[in-house]
């Protein structure tokens, strides 16, 4: 099929180049010129494994392009996707200028009949407005379909080229029978199309990751009960998910949930709540437990050290909001170094992927952060070490190394990824969160 896809972020270039993969003819376009100029040269922008491989397989194969020209893309695609940003609004709604203005853009251009599918995440009635603005423009005919994504940043390829399930919003059989041709490679193993309306499919994106969402805020909860009541939320997690009908997954406690999606779509969910007139009470504590969880470790750090932070140096592994990408949206590790800084201290910083985002993050506390080119470099004279995103090469380091190289022998573990006991065996103070 040919196909174009508008806007080359995180979303946008992952979706290009995996139907690419499965042999479609994909224009990627956006009005970043430089992002073009770019991709073009094989630079690839963000950080998600296997995606600079995909992409340079496909554009050598010349089944994937980049491009500027909008107009020319939308004519030449039976298929437009739809993948620009919805960030957050000061009330808490999805900003719908992009994707609106792309609308109106294709409404210029088209020159006949055009399926065009809704890959942003957007609340409830973003389809009939899309509709509705390309329909003010032209008089060709257009479908426009709801088709969410549900790709897990450090996974993102997997995720799309072997789904769980894909969600496809239309109320034409026709357009429904297209959008499952074209998924129906990647369903080999069974996983369904659900079709459904489009507002079911605009309300299921933000339903999935308040589930989500209320998981990891729940079990945070239940780490803080932990450490108050002399348990170890090990324990718990772990009969917890041997339970069928709640599972393993997203039951970790730690420093809490950043990145682009969960914060923003609980947002975008609790405004359509409120413009609906009813008050969604967890989602809204869901919200509340987990920001006050990305600066939990600053009271242990603080109970810590009894003269106070003022003057101290914290050593932070990680920065990205997860591992396997580089992204720093919304990052616990920002709000926690802020808190940090606030209360008199310094830190040094290492990332296996995010350190550039991380100097433009930081900017505004410039002088207080050393960026360090190594994990043992942050440790250096440094009065304790703070692990706040589990990349697989925090998990295993020479123990030894990183207390000699501390001022002080103490470990601050936000993510629960080392074992108490044998640090304590090797003459470290250890925190976790929730562990006894």
């Amino acid at each position: 099929m040919n196909i174009s896809v508008v806007g080359t972020g995180y979303v946008g270039l992952v979706v290009s180049a995996c139907l690419a993969e499965n042999g479609n003819d994909v224009i990627a376009v956006d009005i970043d010129e430089e992002k073009i100029a770019c991709l073009k040269r094989g630079e690839i922008p963000i950080y998600e494994p296997g995606l600079a491989e995909l992409v340079k397989r496909n554009v050598d194969e010349e089944r994937l392009s980049f491009s500027t020209d909008f107009d020319s893309a939308v004519r030449q695609s039976k298929i437009l996707f739809i993948a620009v940003g919805t960030p957050t609004s000061e009330d808490g709604s999805a900003d719908l200028s992009h994707v609106l203005a792309v609308a109106e853009g294709i409404g210029r251009a088209m020159d006949e009949y055009k399926i065009v599918v809704l890959k942003s995440t957007v609340p409830v009635g973003t389809n009939r407005a899309v509709k509705k603005a390309i329909a003010g423009i032209t008089r060709h005919p257009v479908a426009v379909v709801s088709n969410p994504e549900f790709l897990k940043e450090g996974a993102a390829i997997d995720d799309f080229l072997r789904p769980d399930r894909v969600v496809v919003g239309t109320d034409d059989p026709a357009v429904a029978e297209l959008m499952k041709e074209l998924y129906r490679p990647f369903m080999r193993t069974g996983n369904p199309v659900l079709v459904m309306d489009p507002e079911s499919a605009e309300l299921t994106k933000y339903a999935a990751n308040a589930m989500l969402a209320t998981r990891i805020s729940f079990m945070n909860e239940i780490a803080r009960l932990c450490e108050k009541v002399d348990a170890d939320v090990a324990n718990v997690r772990r009969a917890l998910g041997t339970d069928s009908r709640i599972g393993h997954p997203f039951l970790f406690p730690g420093v809490g949930y950043g990145g682009s999606c969960f914060p923003k779509d609980i947002r975008a969910l609790l405004k359509t709540a409120r413009d609906a007139g009813i008050k969604l009470e967890l989602i809204e504590a869901t919200e509340r437990v987990n920001e006050a969880q990305k600066i939990y470790l600053v009271s242990k750090i603080r109970d810590h050290f009894a003269d106070g932070l003022k003057g101290k140096c914290l050593a932070i592994w990680g920065l990205a909001f997860k591992p396997r990408t580089d992204d720093m949206r919304e990052a616990p590790a920002l709000a926690l170094i802020h808190a940090l800084i606030d209360e008199g201290a310094s830190v040094r910083v290492y990332d296996p992927e995010a350190m550039d985002e991380a100097r433009r993050q930081l900017a505004s506390v410039e002088g207080k952060v050393t960026y360090c080119k190594k994990s043992y470099e942050a440790c250096e004279g440094a009065d304790g070490l703070v692990l706040v995103t589990e990349w697989n090469e925090f998990r295993e380091p020479d123990f030894g190394r990183v207390r000699d190289l501390l001022k002080e022998p103490v470990i601050f573990d936000g993510r629960n990824i080392y074992n108490p006991d044998k640090l304590r065996d090797l003459g470290f103070v250890y925190f976790g969160v929730g562990r006894r």
